[in-house]
C-alpha cells in the first residue's frame, strides 16, 4: 500500500492514518490544522487503503447500506501498519475517520500504541460494542468523537451510532483508560480533516 508523508521525516512522534481517495486531497489541510493545534514536532503518515470495507473491518459482516459487505481483513492491514512502527525510540499514534476510526480503535486492543485517535468511528459496526464489552484495550490513551447529527441518520443501522458510542465510552472508562468523548457539530461528513486534527492533537499530549 502506498504511503504519503507530511512533516518532519525524523520526528519521533509519528501519526499514522489509513485513508481513501476522498481523504487524500484533505491531508495537507489536516496537517496544517495539526500544526496549529500542537507545537510538537510530528510526522503524519497517510496509508492509502485499497479496499475500504474489507481492509478496515475487524471481521466479516453483511452490508448495512448499498451492496458492499465487509471482508474482515483488518488483521492484514494492522500488519502493514506495524511495519511502519519499527523505530523503538519513536512514539506511534494510530488514528482514522469513519470506518478507519473503528479500525484504529480495534487496533488499540491488539497493539499498545501511544494513543488512538478515532474521529467519528463507525461504532454501529455489527458486534463491535459486544467486542468492547468482552475485552480491554492495550492502548491507554484513546480519543473518541462524533458529530451531534450522526445518530439522526435515516439508515437504521447507522442511527445506532450515538448509543453505541456512549456504551463504548463508558466501557473504556470502566477499564481505566485515559479517554475522552467529544461531540462535534454537524453530520458525519462535516469537516473531517478538522475533526482528525483535533483527535491527533489530543492524543499526542500523552
Amino acid at each position: 500500500m502506498r504511503t504519503y508523508e507530511y512533516g518532519n521525516l525524523d520526528a519521533q512522534t509519528v501519526l499514522i492514518q489509513p485513508v481513501d481517495d476522498h481523504e487524500l486531497p484533505l491531508m495537507e489541510k489536516e496537517w496544517q490544522e495539526i500544526r496549529n493545534l500542537t507545537d510538537k514536532d510530528v510526522l503524519l503518515i497517510a496509508v492509502k487503503v485499497n479496499s475500504w470495507n474489507d481492509d478496515l473491518s475487524p471481521w466479516e459482516a453483511p452490508a448495512v447500506f448499498g451492496k458492499d459487505g465487509f471482508g474482515g481483513r483488518a488483521e492484514k492491514m494492522l500488519e502493514i501498519i506495524r511495519q511502519l512502527c519499527q523505530e523503538n525510540s519513536n512514539s506511534y499514534y494510530l488514528g482514522g475517520y469513519s470506518l478507519a476510526g473503528l479500525f484504529a480503535l480495534w487496533a488499540g486492543y491488539q497493539v499498545q500504541f501511544a494513543g488512538i485517535a478515532a474521529a467519528s468511528p463507525s461504532m454501529w459496526f455489527p458486534g463491535f460494542t459486544d467486542y468492547m464489552e468482552q475485552n480491554s484495550p492495550l492502548t491507554d490513551n484513546i480519543y473518541l468523537s462524533l458529530g451531534d447529527k450522526e445518530e439522526k441518520a435515516r439508515n437504521k443501522n447507522m442511527s445506532t451510532v450515538g448509543d453505541c458510542m456512549r456504551q463504548g465510552f463508558k466501557k473504556l472508562q470502566e477499564d481505566g483508560i485515559n479517554c475522552t468523548l467529544e461531540w462535534n457539530q454537524g453530520n458525519h461528513f462535516h469537516e473531517p480533516e478538522k475533526r482528525m486534527a483535533k483527535a491527533f492533537a489530543w492524543a499526542v499530549k500523552y
